[in-house]
This record gives C-alpha cells, structure tokens and sequence, in this order.
C-alpha cells in the first residue's frame, strides 16, 4: 500500500508544493512547527534515513539546503533546522524549517490549527523566494503540482 507522501506525491491527496526534481519533491507540512516548515521527500518509497542510497540522501540534502536558505531569507532566521524522525509516516522525509532557538525544535509545538490560507501563503513565500534566488526550474507550475 502506497505511503500518504506516495499518494501526495501521485496528486490523490492535495500538497503544497515548494520543490519537484527527478528524484524528490518538497511540500509544506500540515502541522507546522515554525511557519515555512517543509518536507523534502524522496519520489520513491524509501522507509527511513538508514536505507536510502547515498546518492538519494546527498540529493536530499542538497534540496533540504537549498530550501532552507529561501526559508532564512524568507523569515529572517537565523538558523535552519534539519530534522528525521519518520515514526508518523514510514516513508523518509526531511523536515526543514526557519528556526530561532533549540528549545521550539520539537515535534510537541507542531501546530495542527493553521488556517488553510495561512499554510498556502507559507508555502507561496517558499516558492517566491527560491524563484528570486534562480531554482525557479525546480519550483512547479502551481503550488498543488508535484511536477
């Protein structure tokens, strides 16, 4: 049975789409801990960090960076946070997002109460900003493309 990033990525249940490639896409979570919180996942079913090709996870990353920079610029951060746990869904996925201190970097401040206009103008600020910083390529047609 396909994950619920696999059936988000197939477009059977709606994302936000900051980043599509070849190998991974991102899309901003539901529950985000900070605003700009998104995900970088893989196209294929990979369960976890430890059992991702090397050159999938570098891949992922390197998306992870790029977005987090849009994100520092977006939001004025000063730092960005990488995190993995992948205990809600087993398919693997980076979470990326603007941080300003260690102490709001758990799951435990996940907000589940986000209008829904509040998460797509989050994500379009993404994507604006990683447009303006030249990966408008990556950046797909609309913000509820995979592709």
């Amino acid at each position: 049975m396909a994950t619920v990033f696999s059936q988000i990525i197939s477009g059977a249940i709606p994302g936000r789409f900051v980043w599509a490639d070849d190998v991974a896409v991102a899309f901003t979570t539901i529950a985000p801990i900070t605003d700009g919180h998104t995900l970088v996942v893989p196209r294929e079913e990979i369960v976890q960090i430890t059992d991702a090709p090397a050159d999938v996870l570098a891949h992922l990353v390197h998306v992870a960076q790029t977005i987090g920079k849009a994100q520092q610029e977006a939001w004025d951060a000063p730092r960005v946070a990488l995190l993995t746990a992948g205990f809600e869904v087993p398919h693997l996925h980076l979470h990326v997002l603007p941080a300003w201190d260690e102490q709001s970097l758990t799951f435990a401040n996940a907000r589940h109460d986000v209008p829904a206009a509040d998460l797509d103008a989050a994500a379009e600020r993404v994507r604006e900003t990683l447009r303006a910083q030249g990966h408008g390529d990556h950046v797909p047609a609309t913000l509820g493309s995979p592709a």
